[in-house]
């Protein structure tokens, strides 16, 4: 970033330098889906034109200055700086690249952070991992989020946040498989914890997100084996299938459905319930007031509770490249 950068110029190269740095051990991610998390964690509508020519510009941009690059089949990654180590996963790019502008102009010395002040750190040992620090006396590493979007997902999850998480374990109910609205996750190091804490009341796709210190009890098994636990297998914290929905109402005969493709139509899902033998009696899909732009989601009726009950049983399966979420509606 230069000096003449604007404040929301920086605002919109930190978020894209810190969705790219969270994408974790994928080298490269696909234009369109850089920019869905980018405007996920800038709080914007992912149809919003203005946002999406901003983001062009903006990874333009990054792209000339030698911070990214874009192949020919339109997969984005962070460019290596030449003759220097990548950093971990935990600290954004825009952070190496102000340490390195430190460490050229021979000023990159630790007595340059006060004592006990959030310092980004390469790679954290055992002993540095839980160091106490400011905002973080007792060095926690457990959170716990709550208040969170059934729609949240671990990539929405990692762009969302300002540091790398390494487990995410989903709160669901053992019977049903339904998503509580929270999680505990394990942040890379007790400073990228406090800095998560710090985001407490920001919103995650128009939820205030609650977000607390939750050290792990003596006997628990923390952090998990797998990297996320419950939910989906692709990490959505919702999960699919029946068992990760919602409590059903008597005589149901309305579903509410999400994550649909924004080239969805009436036939398109009516031909998707038709896989299993469920008649559509009608489709009702829902739109931003201000700009009329399509949600991506709505909502289907059927003829009776058992074609609803049948058309349930999708819940999680791909349409149109992505997998539906399905809830029972009144």
């Amino acid at each position: 970033m230069t000096a003449v950068d604007t404040e929301d110029d920086t605002k919109w190269k930190s978020g894209v330098l810190s969705a790219l740095s969270g994408i974790g051990k994928k080298e490269s991610v696909k234009v369109k889906k850089l920019r869905k998390l980018v405007l996920l964690s800038l709080q914007m509508d992912e149809d919003d034109k203005v946002a999406k020519k901003e983001f062009k510009r903006v990874v333009k941009a990054l792209e000339d200055d030698g911070e990214l690059k874009i192949d020919a089949e339109g997969l984005v990654k962070l460019k290596k700086s030449s003759g220097k180590k990548r950093k971990s996963k935990g600290e954004t790019l825009a952070e190496c690249t102000k340490k390195q502008k430190h460490s050229d102009n021979n000023n990159d010395k630790s007595d340059e952070t006060q004592p006990g002040q959030p310092s980004e750190q390469e790679e954290a040992s055992p002993e540095e991992k839980n160091k106490p620090c400011q905002g973080n006396p007792s060095g926690v590493t457990r959170l716990f989020l709550g208040n969170l979007p059934f729609a949240v997902d671990e990539a929405s999850l990692e762009a969302f946040l300002p540091a790398h998480v390494t487990h995410i374990k989903w709160i669901t109910d053992k019977e049903t498989g339904k998503f509580y609205g929270s999680a505990f996750i394990e942040m890379e190091t007790s400073i990228s914890a406090a800095k998560a804490v710090a985001m407490a009341g920001s919103q995650l796709m128009g939820r205030p997100l609650k977000v607390n210190f939750a050290p792990s009890r003596p006997g628990d098994i923390w952090p998990p084996v797998k990297k996320v636990i419950s939910g989906g297998s692709t990490g959505q914290a919702g999960g699919s299938g029946i068992k990760a929905m919602s409590e059903k109402p008597e005589t149901c005969t309305k579903l509410f459905a999400g994550n649909c493709s924004y080239e969805i139509d009436d036939d398109a899902i009516t031909k998707f319930f038709g896989n299993v033998e469920s008649e559509v009696k009608a489709v009702r899909w829902l739109h931003h007031k201000d700009s009329g732009d399509f949600k991506g989601c709505g909502y289907v009726e059927f003829w009776n509770t058992e074609a609803c009950e049948k058309a349930a049983t999708l819940n999680g399966k791909t349409l149109l490249g992505r997998p539906i979420r399905l809830d029972w509606a009144e």
